[in-house]
């Protein structure tokens, strides 16, 4: 006689699951195509036709775009001056650091000349090598929230060693980012008159407004015992036109900018670079050069690159439809085209002219081969 055996209370009396049960309902999932995996997709055959006709596909389209890359980065004008070692004088060129540290006149006079014509805007850069700006210590060595809103003006917590001052004042803004702003100034003259130096509308619009708070303002910024960069001034001077009070006339009005937002020069180099040697946008010439111009220019050698063994170039540069300089990218674009071409003659020699393979030819199973069964 058998023993009675007690069934789960998802199996009812003949030994089927209950639909209604709650174990039911967990376990088994919604049915729908997605999670049964039965969505249609595309199953391509690759044939080798379909290989040399995508490869030459790709390369009649990455060619073309290579030359029109190559092409639009060589109409780039481009004048690079490094000034180094030039702004130092002779005298002090075997101690470089003690007369950089020292308040000697390091003013310097400099001379370009323009090779082609360039078309306004006429971008100005500093470049700084072997700059390792991608440091991780250095790169968290900032307060974002500091630099967007008063209310934060203490939150120092990530900027040591430039945090706050002996006296225990936080530093606005801190870190080592900001401490070591680049303070390298430039004038320029074109045939001995002056040339007009935009130095606004050179940061990203969305830094502007929403990185930097338009009432924060600085504070204790470098004055510690070692100067890093360049000072913040806390009443920089802009003029814009407040109203038209009348026609074909407009009153000025002068106000003193000093909160973060307005200081592009900082902005620009808070946006740290990726490389160790890289460029960042000093302002913009708005008048054409002419091939044959002489561009005077009176620097301040004021930046001490020479201590971690830097370079600095001053550039001048146009820009087109893909912007400046770069002939890398066009180099890619060909390199690419050229090597499916290359791949797309070799599978057509060999798959399509040399050793063409019957497509769904059963005969070569392993089991219509006596080895197959072995």
């Amino acid at each position: 006689m058998m023993d009675s055996v007690d069934l789960p209370s998802s199996v009812d009396e003949s030994g089927s699951l209950d639909p209604t049960s709650d174990t039911r309902k967990f376990k088994q999932p919604k049915h729908s195509k997605f999670k049964q995996q039965e969505l249609s997709s595309c199953k391509p055959i690759i044939t080798p036709k379909l290989v040399v006709s995508t490869l030459l596909f790709i390369c009649a389209v990455f060619i073309p775009i290579g030359f029109l890359s190559l092409s639009a980065s060589r109409n780039v004008v481009e004048i690079v001056h490094q000034y180094e070692t030039e702004c130092v004088p002779i005298e002090s060129r075997n101690d470089i650091s003690r007369f950089m540290q020292s308040s000697s006149n390091k003013t310097c006079s400099r001379t370009l000349n323009v090779p082609k014509h360039m078309k306004q805007p006429i971008y100005v850069y500093y470049q700084l090598d072997n700059f390792h700006q991608n440091h991780r210590r250095y790169m968290k060595s900032r307060s974002d929230k500091q630099l967007m809103s008063r209310a934060s003006e203490g939150d120092t917590q990530k900027c040591w060693p430039e945090d706050v001052t002996k006296d225990g004042m936080p530093i606005l803004p801190c870190g080592l980012i900001a401490w070591s702003v680049f303070n390298d100034t430039y004038r320029f003259s074109r045939n001995k008159k002056p040339l007009t130096l935009n130095r606004r509308d050179i940061t990203w619009k969305r830094d502007r407004e929403r990185k930097f708070g338009n009432n924060v303002y600085p504070k204790n910024f470098q004055r510690g015992a070692l100067i890093g960069g360049g000072r913040l001034n806390e009443s920089k001077p802009v003029v814009r036109i407040a109203f038209k009070c009348c026609e074909n006339l407009h009153r000025g009005r002068v106000f003193f900018a000093s909160q973060l937002s307005e200081q592009e020069d900082l902005i620009v180099w808070m946006r740290t670079a990726a490389l160790s040697n890289f460029r960042k946008l000093y302002g913009k010439i708005e008048e054409d050069l002419v091939a044959g111009d002489t561009v005077d220019v009176i620097l301040e050698n004021n930046y001490n690159a020479y201590i971690f063994d830097g370079k600095k170039k001053l550039v001048l540069s146009t820009e087109t439809w893909l912007g400046g300089k770069n002939e890398f990218l066009g180099f890619v674009y060909l390199g690419v085209g050229g090597l499916c071409f290359v791949l797309g003659m070799v599978f057509a020699v060999i798959f399509v002219v040399v050793k063409p393979r019957k497509l769904g030819d059963t005969s070569r199973f392993s089991w219509h081969n006596d080895a197959g069964y072995n």
